[in-house]
């Protein structure tokens, strides 16, 4: 009986001991928010691949983002190994789309590990002369993500993690929050809703825009028209994401739908929103452009005339967010089927500003699955000029793809206002993993861009990169989106002035021989993890 008793007791307190550590312990958030039983994720993990091999699907075929485009995000945020053995698993000949990189016969030299400094190649703002103009430290930097869609620890740990990284973190429509206050520099993203920056009516307030970004490192103003998952519908953030603090913060009611509305009501039409833009920057000096999804062509023909025409007016950015966009809630029909996806949207608006020759006046921004090193050369070769991240940043502190956004109930406290599942996300930590992230993506986008002979992937031209049609043919970027072939590079001026950058941001050779071993941003965000390979 004792024996019994006894052999009872051992695992219920061994049982006991890891169910504490567990709830302890800050590395995990699935072990702190389901002690024990979280484990059994790590044991599904480590035989998922003979899992998959032999029952379910192949690494590349989970979406939005496959295994390999996960386990690399995730290697890469803890310094681990994102070499990949025995070749790829595409069948690349029979795979449609596929991005091929053609590389240089004489390619630059390889750079260190640890050299991942990417400075943006355009002054934002420089062209229109805005007294707080400045060259993006970062070609890397976050999509908008509002506190309120995330949790709290969420955006404080991607703020922490972007002042380590030398990016920028937008703050999405929600309001400019205590968490975004940690270091990190910001984009205030103004929404449909004016949140933070309107009266009691809901309209839009500039004096009190004007005193928000005296609060906070704020770099530039995003005003959002649409976003990629549900254009032409304004945001959403379910009631359950609503809580007291996040209601007093956007000026609504606790408990119930925040919803945005589907369009501004401080203009109406191009002209009137170049109207708002230059009254932003002019109380501000902040540059200021517009982030949308892209459907009707005529709306992006009028305004690149209008800019055309008129030197008095004008964007300094415009943030181009593709379709197959993320979000947190959308309804089906929307994230599905409406706005053109990224790679179409991207060459219809750069080729319209091109041929109205007003390309070079405005920096371009690109977002949607773009977190990855071949798709955001791919972005650049159709004249993004940076990259955003959203659902990738997300991945790097901790997102597990449960596609539970939506519901307030995230496993992991990234996206949801739940304070027992929010307590899993340590910021000190994820800040790390995040920061790790952003400078491997640097890296490795470095480390293709110098394949093709670059120095900087602003310089990689539209013909460098081909697509697999799957039929044994294959056709040029610059071919398949019809851009000519000035479009998208910088000309000889700017390619002098990117390659002196480069030199100086690696040393004092620009072919990477004296590439930077340590520091790369001024931030400490340097990955010189001996034991790390290839990222």
């Amino acid at each position: 009986m004792k024996r019994a008793l006894v052999a009872g007791l051992v695992p219920a307190a061994a049982l006991g001991a890891l169910a504490a550590y567990d709830r302890l312990q800050r590395r995990h958030a699935i072990w702190h928010n389901f002690p024990v039983i979280g484990h059994g994720r790590n044991l599904v993990e480590l035989v998922g691949p003979e899992m998959r091999q032999y029952w379910f699907a192949r690494d590349s075929e989970e979406q939005p983002f496959n295994r390999d485009q996960r386990s690399w995000v995730y290697r890469a945020a803890k310094q681990e190994n994102t070499y990949f053995g025995f070749g790829t698993d595409e069948d690349l000949e029979a795979s449609p789309n596929w991005l091929i990189v053609k590389q240089a016969a004489f390619p630059l030299p390889a750079l260190p590990k640890d050299a991942n400094r990417l400075p943006g190649a355009k002054i934002l703002g420089g062209p229109r002369g805005r007294p707080k103009a400045f060259r993006p430290a970062s070609v890397v930097n976050t999509s908008a993500m509002s506190y309120g869609s995330l949790s709290g620890r969420a955006i404080e740990a991607i703020n922490r993690g972007a002042a380590q990284a030398g990016c920028w973190q937008n703050t999405g429509e929600g309001g400019l929050a205590d968490h975004h206050r940690h270091g990190g520099d910001l984009v205030l993203q103004i929404g449909t809703g004016y949140f933070g920056c309107r009266d009691r009516d809901g309209r839009f307030h500039l004096g009190r825009l004007v005193d928000l970004v005296g609060t906070a490192p704020v770099r530039a103003i995003e005003i959002k028209l649409s976003q990629g998952a549900k254009p032409g519908l304004g945001g959403v953030l379910p009631a359950a994401k609503v809580t007291p603090e996040i209601a007093a913060l956007r000026g609504v009611d606790a408990g119930k739908d925040c919803v945005s509305p589907a369009g501004h009501s401080a203009f109406g039409d191009v002209s009137s929103l170049l109207d708002f833009v230059e009254t932003i920057a002019e109380a501000t000096g902040l540059p200021v452009g517009i982030k949308s999804a892209v459907g009707e062509l005529e709306f992006w023909q009028d305004l690149a005339g209008a800019m055309a025409e008129d030197p008095g007016r004008g964007l300094d950015f415009v943030t181009v967010d593709g379709g197959e966009g993320g979000t947190g809630a959308a309804p089906l029909v929307f994230a599905d089927h409406v706005a053109l996806p990224l790679k179409i949207a991207l060459a219809r608006v750069f080729s319209t500003f091109a041929e109205a020759g007003v390309d070079d006046q405005v920096t371009f921004m690109a977002s949607a699955k773009l977190g990855f090193p071949d798709a955001a050369l791919l972005a650049f070769a159709l004249g993004a000029d940076l990259v955003n991240v959203g659902r990738e940043a997300m991945l790097s502190i901790g997102c597990v793809q449960a596609q539970k956004c939506h519901t307030g109930r995230c496993p992991v406290g990234v996206a949801t206002q739940s304070p027992y599942l929010a307590a899993g996300l340590d910021p000190a930590l994820k800040s790390v993993r995040f920061a790790n992230y952003v400078a491997a993506l640097r890296h490795e986008l470095l480390c293709l861009t110098r394949a093709c002979g670059e120095v900087h992937p602003a310089l990689v031209a539209a013909d460098r990169l081909e697509i697999l049609d799957g039929r044994f043919g294959a056709a040029s970027v610059g071919e398949l989106f019809g851009y000519r072939p000035t479009w998208g590079v910088p000309g000889a001026d700017r390619r002098d002035e990117l390659e002196a950058l480069m030199s100086d941001a690696c040393g004092t050779d620009a072919c990477g021989t004296d590439a930077c071993m340590s520091d790369t941003c001024g931030t400490g965000a340097c990955m010189s993890d001996p034991g790390r390979s290839g990222a």
